[in-house]
């Protein structure tokens, strides 16, 4: 009962914690951000070439670039006057929220040892 006890603060610390990121990734918009982010090589993207893969304007993207990065989802590295956009695995929530999903997860065993009723078939 303990564990149980010091597991749910933990989610619930955790969760208070990727409140930013996880409101930031709700959005479809961003979500093509990332994913545009993603299909990128790994120097990085700028504005214009997002929004040519996405169909936002230059206003639009940076918008949400900003969001992303606010939340720790993003980064960016500037070379002279441009600025390049990437996700970023080492200095994100990206970690933390993995951390959170396994967490969840299981606890989420853990109550279906417990009482196998508690599993609905579908």
């Amino acid at each position: 009962m303990e564990k149980c006890k010091w597991r749910m603060k933990r989610i619930a610390d955790e969760l208070k914690e990727c409140r930013k990121p996880f409101l930031a990734l709700g959005d479809e918009t961003r979500q093509q951000i990332i994913i545009a982010l993603l299909e990128s090589d790994c120097n990085g993207i700028r504005v214009g070439e997002i929004t040519k893969k996405t169909n936002l304007s230059r206003p639009a993207v940076s918008h949400h670039l900003r969001i992303l990065k606010d939340a720790g989802m993003i980064n960016m590295r500037r070379e002279g006057t441009k600025n390049y956009y990437f996700v970023d695995a080492s200095e994100s929530q990206w970690k933390r929220i993995l951390d959170l999903v396994g967490v969840i997860y299981e606890s989420a065993k853990d109550i279906t040892k417990e009482d196998p009723r508690k599993v609905e078939k579908w």
